[in-house]
């Protein structure tokens, strides 16, 4: 394992002020130190191999007690809004698998004990199943890819896959599936990941950058079985109704002449609604979201400010999403354009430190808003051309860091409630090649690739990780339950 002081950025670079301060006056500055040869870079994962093995990545030892891993659930509940952590763990406690889902800071905790290669790319960091999904591009087309970065840092890229396998097995197992269809789904998940980063490392940089899985164009390759295909254009034809217009019909009324949001508590709470007995001041969050607004449009391109500049503030609401997102602070904001028909629906949500960082190394970003949105970048292959981050200061002298994207931008995700066994198999082989995508944009590919081989040691050490380790997650879930007496 490599000591956490040890931990370098994926790419170094000199500062430029360092450059011109020890350069020649006749010499040429050079920013970016040059790139090793294919050469190099394949023998760096051979030799990654022979000093962390293919095996050891399947080695997990379940630990003695689930309660120092039950402890890391209740300190993140720390920071959270106080009034909404019960519905957090109310979220939690409906499965294992919900309960995987919400508690990615315990896995990544278990991580950091075991071996590691050390080749480093731009991590998802809650690279489950449940997080890959279908959105629109800026260029208005489907495609599918990771679709949640709250965790995103750099870390090992082997972290980001055994999240996915372990998750891909507690799915399985929730839906009651046999041990043969697990093991099926899961090594095929492991077999594609390792077949995409070859692909990848034979393909030139810009060509590798640009790829991407058109829903509607390049689902073919993939041979999805009937069902598959079936629940895929179910998805796509949902997603394509979901923009602002239809998240402003859905979330809003009319009142007194106005267009605001409705009121469904605890899920969608407006502003001005929000008591002082919940800990809130309508008027002070008003001011301070205002203040929000104005540091996100700072960090836009001129384009983007240019286009938002056309719209004006409506309303505001706190939202509550997802499941282990769940007490964050995340409001939605109504903006309009032209007039009421011409909506557009924002979220605000609140970063805090990743899991990754937390157990590999610090992003080097001080806001964890921008944090979020430079990862997502880095490793989507087309983002909310809307992404950006913000801040508030805080009573304590801090600061609350926030990233904003549109809410509904195409946005369509599997029900993994309703998937037969080939079709988790075959969505499986989709979130791998997404994952493997990511990480070849962020990372060595020529290096993970070399280290993978062509062999199926990688599938069976997956295989082998993910079956015990779903046995650990359901030993953690009995222990959160018995905690906070659900």
């Amino acid at each position: 394992m490599i000591p956490r002081d040890e931990r370098s950025p994926m790419y170094e670079q000199t500062p430029l002020e360092e450059v011109e301060k020890n350069a020649a006056p006749s010499s040429q500055a050079v920013l970016y130190r040059p790139a090793p040869t294919v050469e190099e870079r394949r023998a760096a994962g051979l030799a990654t191999r022979e000093a962390c093995p293919i095996a050891s990545l399947g080695a997990w030892e379940p630990r003695e007690s689930s309660e120092p891993a039950i402890d890391l659930i209740d300190q993140q509940s720390v920071t959270r809004d106080p009034g909404l952590v019960p519905l957090r763990y109310e979220r939690m406690g409906v499965s294992p698998f919900t309960f995987y889902r919400g508690s990615a800071v315990i896995m990544a905790a278990d991580l950091a004990t075991m071996p590691v290669t050390g080749l480093e790319v731009q991590c998802i960091g809650d690279a489950h199943i449940g997080n890959f999904g279908i959105f629109m591009s800026h260029t208005r087309h489907l495609v599918f890819d990771v679709n949640d970065f709250d965790e995103t840092a750099p870390g090992p890229w082997e972290w980001d896959v055994m999240r996915l396998v372990a998750s891909i097995e507690i799915c399985g197992r929730d839906r009651g599936f046999s041990k043969a269809d697990r093991r099926d789904a899961v090594r095929a998940c492991a077999k594609q990941y390792r077949r995409t980063m070859a692909h990848f490392a034979e393909m030139g940089e810009l060509d590798v950058w640009h790829a991407h899985l058109d829903v509607e164009r390049e689902l073919d390759e993939f041979e999805l079985d009937g069902k598959t295909g079936r629940t895929i254009r179910k998805v796509v034809e949902k997603a394509r109704e979901k923009d602002s217009v239809r998240a402003a019909d859905r979330l809003t009324v009319h009142d007194d002449g106005r267009l605001r949001f409705d009121t469904r508590p605890p899920e969608l709470v407006p502003l001005a609604e929000l008591s002082s007995a919940q800990g809130y001041d309508a008027a002070q969050l008003s001011h301070a979201l205002h203040g929000l607004l104005d540091a996100y449009f700072e960090s836009l391109p001129r384009d983007c400010r240019v286009l938002l500049g056309r719209y004006r503030l409506q309303d505001a609401a706190r939202k509550v999403v997802g499941v282990g997102s769940v007490g964050r602070r995340a409001w939605i904001a109504l903006l309009t354009g032209r007039d009421e028909d011409d909506p557009l629906v924002l979220q605000v949500k609140e970063a805090e430190e990743s899991v990754v960082e937390r157990y590999w190394r610090p992003s080097g970003f001080v806001s964890h808003g921008e944090r979020v949105v430079e990862g997502q970048r880095l490793v989507q292959s087309t983002s909310d051309f809307l992404l950006g981050w913000t801040s508030v200061p805080t009573a304590d002298g801090g600061a609350r860091n926030y990233y904003v994207r549109q809410l509904w931008n195409g946005k369509g995700s599997i029900d993994l409630a309703a998937v037969g066994p080939e079709s988790l198999e075959n969505i499986a082989r989709l979130c791998a090649w997404s994952l493997a995508h990511a990480h070849a944009r962020t990372g060595d590919e020529v290096a993970i690739a070399a280290y993978l081989d062509d062999g199926h040691a990688f599938e069976d050490a997956m295989w082998e990780f993910a079956r015990v380790y779903a046995d650990q997650n359901e030993a953690d879930y009995q222990a959160f339950i018995e905690r906070v007496n659900l």
